[in-house]
């Protein structure tokens, strides 16, 4: 769900960098631009109590929403503990912060991680990957486990297993014995096994090898793409990438599809978009509050859904005038 799209600073439509990835219960925060906190509220999740914020690198336009949001956090009583993650220097940061939001009612932790890092989860993982952004950054590739084969029935009722325990036991992996005294292995009765999904989100940075080879088979790639061609000098001297550039990236990484972000308020974003699919045609440029869904592989594609994160509220519910 992006939040932010925007390059360094808001423009009218689009606010600074925020999105969230959400698997199951789980809601994860990547990047918290100014205003996020008003995004949230304006969405149909809501100001929910994130329990963790991963942070790209320190630049304000990533980082300027979150005292904001600690503090109303605090306002509400908030007694669940708060992780934030981010590269070298984020204490530091929290520790200046603290004196904007002040007290609060609950715990944060600061975890500092860099490129290599690991964060396992429940069924997936979060890792950290280099970038090149001329300070300390890093992107995120969050990526589930593989699944298990596809489960033949039609094997399985040869075989003698009965519906039941025996078959649930092989569909997670395990060798069962029947009531007969035969031995049925997993393999016997499952396809070959199905990757996760996938999303990877660079953060900023100019192109890059380490993001290519993280991204590699990605369902997702979030890429910046604060230029377009016309600005490519402007691109290099700031660590920044062009549309077309993270088009690369993307075609040399072999992902699903493109996403992108950051977009200088020079640009409307169709400038981006036409840029990129030149060389990647399943590129995208998200609008604040759009959605892309992502199903597993054999279930289709990622699909972009305009406005997806606003479809389930009425505009009374958002706190807008109704015409």
């Amino acid at each position: 769900m992006f939040l932010g799209t925007s390059g360094s600073a808001p423009t009218a439509r689009r606010a600074t960098s925020a999105t969230l990835v959400r698997r199951g219960g789980d809601r994860l925060l990547i990047d918290c631009g100014e205003g996020t906190q008003r995004q949230l509220l304006r969405s149909d999740v809501g100001l929910v109590d994130l329990e963790e914020v991963f942070l790209t690198h320190l630049h304000a336009d990533h980082y300027l929403g979150l005292p904001g949001m600690l503090k109303t956090f605090a306002l509400r009583g908030r007694e669940v503990p708060l992780t934030v993650y981010g590269p070298s220097g984020l204490r530091d940061l929290l520790g200046a912060l603290r004196r904007v939001f002040g007290k609060v009612t609950y715990p944060i932790e600061t975890v500092e991680i860099g490129p290599g890092d690991v964060l396992p989860r429940s069924g997936y993982e979060i890792r950290a990957f280099a970038v090149d952004h001329r300070t300390e950054a890093i992107g995120y590739l969050i990526a589930e486990a593989a699944r298990p084969g596809r489960f033949d029935v039609a094997i399985a009722a040869d075989l003698g297993v009965p519906p039941g325990r025996e078959r649930g036991a092989l569909q997670r992996g395990e060798t069962v014995t029947l009531a007969g005294g035969e031995t049925v292995h997993p393999d016997q009765i499952l396809g070959p096994e199905r990757p996760g999904r996938s999303v990877a989100l660079s953060g900023d940075t100019a192109p890059a090898a380490t993001v290519v080879a993280a991204a590699e088979g990605a369902d997702l790639l979030v890429h910046e793409a604060t230029f377009c061609a016309d600005e490519l000098q402007r691109a290099r001297e700031t660590g920044h990438s062009t549309a077309g550039e993270a088009a690369l990236v993307a075609r040399e990484a072999g992902v699903r599809m493109l996403a992108l972000t950051h977009v200088s308020s020079r640009y409307f974003g169709g400038e981006a978009g036409e840029e990129a699919r030149q060389l990647f045609p399943n590129s995208v440029v998200p609008a604040d509050f759009d959605v892309i869904e992502i199903p597993f592989a054999e279930r289709g594609e990622p699909t972009l859904v305009h406005r997806g994160a606003r479809r389930g509220r009425s505009p009374a519910a958002r706190g807008e005038p109704q015409s």
